[in-house]
C-alpha cells in the first residue's frame, strides 16, 4: 500500500469515529421533585440524605409488597392447578366406576364358548369391544388386578372363602375383576383362594 491510499484511510477512519455524547446529565430541579433545598449546602446534603434514606425504606416496603403478591400468586396458581388436577381425576373415577357394570357384563357374556360359526363371530366382536373400551380407560389410567395364579394379597383381593390349613395362599379362581385407577384401587378381585 503506497502512502497515499495509506493517508486516504486513516482519514477516512477518523471520520466514521463517531464521539460519545458525553456532556453531563442535567440533575432535575429539586422543586420539581417537592424540595426545598436550604442554603446551606451541608443542610442541603443533610436533607438530601434524609430523602434518600425515606425513598429507600419506601422502595424495600413496595419490593417486600411485591414479592408478597408475587408468592401468594404462585401459591395461588398451583393450589388452582392441584385442584383442576383434584377434579378430572374425580371424574375420570366416576365415569371408570358408571363403566364397571358394563366390563363385568362383556367379562359374563364371554364366559361361555362359542360352538357355531355366529356364536364365535359375536363372542370376538364382544371380546374385541371390551377390549377396545379396557385399552380406552387405560389411557385414563386404568389397570386391571392381577389375579388367578398370583399370592392373596388383602389390599387387591377379596376372598369369598379361606381354605383350611397352613401354607401361602393363592388365588386360584377370579369371580370378578378388580380394578385400579392411577394407583388407587376402585374394587378389590373376587377370589377363590387355594394353598400353595
Amino acid at each position: 500500500m503506497n502512502e497515499a491510499n495509506t493517508e486516504a484511510a486513516e482519514q477516512l477512519v477518523e471520520a466514521e469515529v463517531v464521539e460519545p455524547d458525553v456532556r453531563p446529565e442535567v440533575a432535575p430541579d429539586p422543586q420539581s421533585l417537592g424540595l426545598e433545598l436550604p442554603t446551606d449546602p451541608a443542610d442541603a446534603v443533610d436533607l438530601l440524605l434524609r430523602e434518600l434514606e425515606t425513598a429507600r425504606s419506601e422502595a424495600d416496603s413496595y419490593l417486600d409488597d411485591l414479592k408478597r403478591v408475587a408468592a401468594d400468586f404462585d401459591n395461588y396458581r398451583k393450589r388452582t392447578r392441584a385442584e383442576a388436577e383434584a377434579t378430572l381425576d374425580r371424574a375420570t373415577e366416576h365415569v371408570v366406576v358408571k363403566l364397571m357394570p358394563v366390563l363385568d357384563s362383556f367379562d359374563a357374556a364371554l364366559t361361555g364358548e362359542p360352538e357355531t360359526e355366529s356364536e364365535k363371530n359375536m363372542h370376538s366382536g364382544m371380546l374385541n369391544t371390551r377390549n377396545q373400551l379396557l385399552d380406552a380407560l387405560k389411557g385414563d389410567g386404568l389397570e386391571v388386578i392381577p389375579a388367578i395364579g398370583e399370592a392373596f394379597d388383602p389390599e387387591v383381593h377379596e376372598p369369598v372363602s379361606s381354605p383350611e390349613g397352613e401354607g401361602d395362599l393363592v388365588v386360584s379362581q377370579e369371580l370378578r375383576r378388580g380394578y385400579r385407577l392411577n394407583g388407587k384401587v376402585l374394587r378389590a378381585a373376587l377370589v377363590v383362594l387355594e394353598l400353595n
